[in-house]
């Protein structure tokens, strides 16, 4: 696991000394050894090491990593260049169009969305190999909730896009009057005609940020 070295380790150095972290730490080393994880190891807290603490505008809340091979590189619905757009993303772009005009991409790589200041976070940030939520209850969730603590208690408006009745679940956590919350159905094919397509979360995150003197986030994927 590479380490965390921007100012996110202030803010989460606490919890490398809890008995949960260790543990979690001694387990995914153990998995990384024994079988098939992804993402690789080196990419686990991309999310972290591309937006940093202080330039977070806005906040995607995932569940756990993609778990097919080349998919998952530590960002949130975000795949390797290269990599076929999975379902969800595409139906993200397909609402990104809808809402902005966005042009579609033919790559499903999120990283300038991360250099900007959208921190694409998993709750959970590792998977077994083809087996969805297989490192569900083994820590990550508390690390992550710390993170997500530690975004609310920022002092600046954040927007948090909550997609998916478990990212919806966090919503609690957050109870600083300056964030934004907008909550949708995830954007899976199995859920995303529910009203994720049409709830417009980057218009509205982009008007929050400039009626609060934010530079918006141009979405637009090259």
């Amino acid at each position: 696991m590479g380490a965390i070295t921007n100012d996110w380790l202030e803010a989460l150095q606490g919890e490398f000394r809890k008995p949960y972290y260790k543990q979690l730490f001694e387990t995914v080393n153990r998995e990384y050894r024994t079988r098939q994880i992804f993402p690789p190891a080196d990419d686990i807290f991309n999310a972290f090491h591309l937006t940093p603490l202080h330039s977070v505008k806005a906040v995607i809340l995932g569940q756990d990593p993609y778990h097919n091979y080349g998919q998952a590189h530590g960002l949130c619905f975000s795949v390797k260049k290269g990599v076929a757009v999975p379902p969800s993303l595409v139906n993200i772009y397909q609402e990104l169009h809808d809402d902005l005009g966005c042009r579609i991409p033919d790559h499903g790589c999120l990283t300038k969305w991360a250099e900007q200041g959208v921190l694409m976070l998993n709750t959970v940030l590792t998977v077994r190999a083809h087996q969805a939520n297989s490192h569900r209850g083994i820590g990550w969730e508390e690390f992550t909730d710390a993170a997500i603590r530690a975004l609310n208690e920022q002092d600046r408006p954040i927007v948090f896009i909550l997609w998916g009745s478990p990212a919806q679940k966090k919503a609690s956590m957050l109870n600083n009057p300056k964030h934004l919350i907008l909550k949708a159905p995830h954007p899976s094919p199995l859920s995303a005609y529910r009203g994720f397509f049409g709830s417009r979360p980057f218009s509205q995150t982009n008007a929050f940020l400039e009626a609060h003197g934010v530079e918006p986030v141009d979405w637009q994927i090259e």
